[in-house]
């Protein structure tokens, strides 16, 4: 598609405005490319307290009343701008993708976007509900008339509806195709039916071809239902939930949609993710100079690890502590991994259990490993720059970005095949030397074992070696490839939405 085309892209977070996960980076990257390919995109995000409004000056755009469920709020918006780098459409266009903060002092002014230490705010569903009427009835009042709409996980799916049943007579909503993104199906935004209430939803909605689940609601259903066209972010994930073993109970569902189901493997963003530009590393390299300089990257890490400056395999992970993220495979897998000549590293935040667990384990191996229990992107860059070897054991991965930032810095992935790890991690052959990482299929502790031991003979041979890392540098997986797969997406959307208006 040529034509430069008007976007409203809603996300509950957004880097580096709000951020608690991969959804708050895709939310940034996804815009900034889209915008450089001449079209215009505006983010709608809900503004929250923990916006540091020193870093990101705000400007008040209009306010204006919104009725739901008979109580009237005073909605305020918000507008700030992300500078981007111009891309070849955009050379004398504003260099600044507008960002549009919903306001709710009674729903947004919190510590946490979702949580505090008792759980999942109970009120979720209004708060989103509410972002989510507002962001449209904003529309009107800002005068942009949207050719798309996308929106992102549950948090922005009741939007759909909204859009086609609630707004359908407005013209605004007339001509504007929806997307709805699957970033991670595990979270589908699950309510008690009171809920609808609170949605100012009839109960007609609340019938098992709509949103009753399970008596609940389920607002993901939402985005699936009412969307013109839906994606999720590898290939693999996209065939992997329309099966009992990864569709959350959504299976069915997701398979009788098949035909408006598409896949976009997610990109990084290499302004942000660059060894030869990262200025938190010892060390800048690239992939000609990688042999002379990233030794000293990881001489930094295992010093400000306080690990033995020793030349011995280093693996660092970066990650939540989830069961997703197969940390209950990394526990069963410890004490065979210790007595091999390796150190491990590992920063990240989650549950409980898995913190306990590092902590033990600390205790037990600490010449041999190392843990920052707390999210830091310092540290982040010194792990990927500084590790031989990035491990992301995943139960599931709907794409992942890790894997994607450690290939572009030199270290070695050791996956398993799942989701996006199996699209964009491909084994090492020794015969042809072609692959840019190493996998396994089995979610146990002994493939876990057997794909890095065999990794390590492949490290012990420096040939082979600089080859694979010359492979994995070499890997593009930037976000203007994948930007151009959503313009083509969006162009399905608008045909498809045409037809039914």
């Amino acid at each position: 598609m040529s034509e430069n085309l008007k976007i409203l892209f809603m996300s509950s977070e957004v880097h580096p405005l709000a951020k608690t996960g991969g959804l708050a980076d895709v939310s940034m990257a996804l815009p900034k490319a889209l915008h450089r390919l001449g079209h215009d995109v505006r983010i709608a995000m809900p503004c929250y307290r923990s916006i540091d409004r020193s870093k990101f000056e705000m400007e008040y755009v209009t306010d204006f009343p919104l009725k739901i469920n008979n109580f009237t709020h005073n909605c305020i918006i918000r507008k700030t701008g992300i500078k981007c780098s111009p891309g070849k459409k955009r050379a004398k266009a504003s260099q600044s993708l507008p960002i549009y903060l919903i306001d709710s002092y009674e729903y947004f002014d919190r510590d946490d976007l979702y949580s505090n230490e008792a759980g999942d705010y109970v009120d979720n569903a209004r708060r989103f509900g509410y972002f989510c009427r507002a962001a449209l009835e904003m529309l009107q009042k800002i005068d942009f008339e949207p050719d798309v709409i996308h929106l992102n996980d549950w948090q922005t799916a009741i939007t759909a509806l909204l859009t086609k049943r609630v707004y359908g007579d407005e013209r605004i909503f007339k001509n504007a195709a929806t997307v709805f993104t699957i970033h991670n199906l595990q979270y589908q935004g699950v309510f008690d039916m009171q809920s609808l209430v609170d949605l100012d939803l009839t109960w007609q909605y609340y019938s098992p071809e709509y949103l009753e689940y399970y008596g609940k609601i389920n607002l993901m259903k939402a985005g699936l239902i009412f969307s013109d066209v839906i994606n999720t972010v590898s290939e693999t994930y996209a065939s992997e939930i329309q099966s009992g073993a990864l569709g959350m109970g959504l299976e069915g569902l997701l398979s009788t949609k098949k035909s408006d189901l598409y896949a976009i493997t997610n990109g990084i963003d290499y302004d942000e993710w660059n060894p030869e530009t990262d200025p938190n590393l010892a060390e800048n390299y690239c992939a000609k100079t990688y042999m002379q300089k990233k030794p000293a990257c990881k001489r930094d890490l295992q010093k400000a690890c306080g690990l033995p400056e020793k030349d011995v395999p280093l693996i660092g992970m970066v990650s939540r502590l989830a069961d997703q993220k197969g940390l209950d495979i990394i526990e069963r897998a410890m004490p065979e991994l210790m007595k091999l000549d390796v150190q491990f590293v590992l920063l990240g935040t989650g549950e409980q259990r898995y913190i306990e667990m590092l902590y033990h384990f600390l205790k037990l191996y600490p010449e041999k490993c190392s843990f920052y229990l707390k999210f830091d992107a310092f540290v982040a860059s010194k792990i990927y720059a500084g590790s031989d070897f990035f491990l992301m054991p995943s139960k599931f991965e709907p794409c992942g970005t890790s894997q994607l930032i450690s290939l572009k810095y030199g270290t070695i992935p050791i996956v398993r095949a799942t989701g996006g790890l199996a699209d964009t991690i491909s084994g090492f052959d020794a015969r042809t030397q072609q692959g840019n990482g190493f996998s396994f299929t089995d979610y146990n502790e002994t493939a876990l074992l057997k794909c890095i031991e065999h990794a390590l003979v492949i490290y012990q041979n420096r040939q082979m070696w600089n080859v694979l890392v010359k492979n994995a540098m070499q890997c593009d997986y930037s976000w203007e490839a994948a930007a151009r797969k959503y313009v083509d997406l969006y162009a399905k959307a608008m045909a498809k939405h045409s037809i039914k208006f």
